[in-house]
């Protein structure tokens, strides 16, 4: 009894609370966690997961949006796999992906490492790379549109005062694809530079200091010491360029959507969707085409995922 009563001693001397006064203040803290969360979770909830999952369902039934939906099981998806426009869509969706993540990155890390400089002038200067991030793509489409005009555009004027070709860049079928990876890369890449940034200054400059004692050249301590230790920040870029390179529309919709001639070179997943979804108001086969996307969204993330753990070092 002694040694317990010196136990609550030793406790109201800690400032340590009672049991039963520790449970009511977790309580507390908890309801106000839960109360904060609250929006963001009922959001995630009514905005993603709900219409998610009432997607899937929509995919194992034919709908036109406005009569009963009719379940018709797997009908869709085996259309799907012998669509070519679809499996079209799907080699174009990749192939954009495969040219804007690379070169968004590579962009992104070059301008971080430039930003990170201490110049005069140098806000100025990241806000002005990060301006096309915050931009509508509705408006940077437009804009772009009228630079690639083949008559009246500047790039072409350009071009033709330094007596190069002036290429019809959105009705040309072999680089109408190209015309638009190089506006996804130009829109992309500030944020992207952002969050390298960020990780840039993270590194602790006694790094640099070390290797530069030992003789190491600029090249070797970025190759050596700025990418591995940056390799979190990377690690983020590429998969949420990823990410959002397969679930490209806007550009696709502004640029060429009205060109029925060139959709063939440059229809993706996403605007293929919206195609059958809102358009022929063929939403249970959308439907399926959006389940489908969301696995190969969530393969090629997992592989990622897998992939990180050989070349991404966390301090």
């Amino acid at each position: 009894m002694l040694e317990m009563n010196a136990r609550v001693a030793d406790r109201k001397r800690m400032g340590v609370l009672p049991l039963r006064k520790m449970s009511k203040l977790a309580w507390n803290e908890a309801m106000w966690a839960y109360l904060f969360i609250a929006p963001v979770v009922l959001g995630l909830g009514i905005f993603y997961i709900a219409p998610s999952v009432v997607s899937l369902y929509l995919s194992f039934t034919q709908w036109d949006g406005l009569s009963a939906p009719t379940f018709i099981g797997l009908d869709n998806f085996v259309q799907l796999f012998n669509d070519d426009v679809f499996t079209r869509s799907m080699w174009n969706t990749l192939l954009y992906t495969i040219g804007t993540v690379p070169l968004t990155c590579a962009f992104a890390l070059v301008l971080a490492e430039l930003l990170n400089t201490s110049i005069k002038g140098m806000v100025v200067y990241r806000t002005i790379y990060f301006i096309p991030a915050i931009t509508m793509p509705i408006a940077v489409g437009m804009v772009w549109k009228w630079l690639y005009n083949s008559e009246y555009g500047l790039i072409n004027h350009i071009l033709g005062s330094l007596h190069l070709p002036q290429p019809n860049w959105l009705f040309d079928e072999k680089i109408a694809m190209f015309s638009i990876i190089l506006i996804s890369v130009w829109s992309g890449v500030g944020y992207s530079a952002v969050i390298l940034l960020a990780g840039l200054q993270g590194i602790s400059a006694s790094y640099y200091e070390a290797a530069s004692l030992d003789g190491a050249s600029k090249v070797y301590q970025f190759f050596r010491i700025t990418i591995p230790l940056l390799g979190p920040s990377l690690f983020f870029v590429t998969v949420i360029s990823f990410i959002n390179s397969f679930q490209v529309f806007d550009l696709i919709f502004i640029m060429v959507g009205k060109n029925d001639s060139l959709l063939d070179s440059t229809r993706t997943i996403v605007y293929n969707i919206w195609e059958n979804g809102f358009k022929y108001f063929n939403m249970g086969y959308a439907s399926a085409e959006a389940f489908v996307l969301f696995i190969v969204i969530l393969i090629f993330t997992m592989i990622q995922m897998v992939l990180q753990k050989k070349w991404v070092h966390y301090q």
